[in-house]
């Protein structure tokens, strides 16, 4: 993460787990359940509390596993509002299809379910 501009006070933990979710995010080394459930359980608790701006917009932009997170967080109230719309858009598309596919008692492949 690479940051032009002073990061507020308030925001140097959200700095500092949104840096380290992002390392373990992208670790070839496989990262244990505990400690990566940490980091998003703190991380989690500490982006309910952020209040949005500009400060925050540039950390979730600077690391997407943080932004991802905070979207999830607030999927309830903003849906996916920091995926680009086309992905959205297209996993939204490909859920409705395979939803009523499964109805339609076929399995994802096309194929009959026995």
């Amino acid at each position: 993460m690479h940051v032009t501009h002073p990061i507020p006070a308030r925001l140097t933990v959200v700095v500092a787990l949104a840096k380290l979710l992002q390392r373990l995010e992208m670790s070839r080394v496989p990262v244990g359940a505990d400690q990566y459930r940490s980091v998003v359980d703190r991380l989690s608790a500490v982006l309910t509390e952020t209040p949005a701006d500009d400060a925050l917009s540039a950390i979730l932009r600077a690391c997407p596993a943080a932004a991802e997170l905070y979207e999830n967080l607030n999927y309830d109230v903003a849906g996916l509002c920091r995926s680009p719309l086309d992905a959205s858009l297209r996993a939204e598309i490909e859920a409705r299809e395979l939803i009523t596919k499964l109805r339609a008692g076929r399995t994802p492949t096309g194929t009959a379910r026995s």
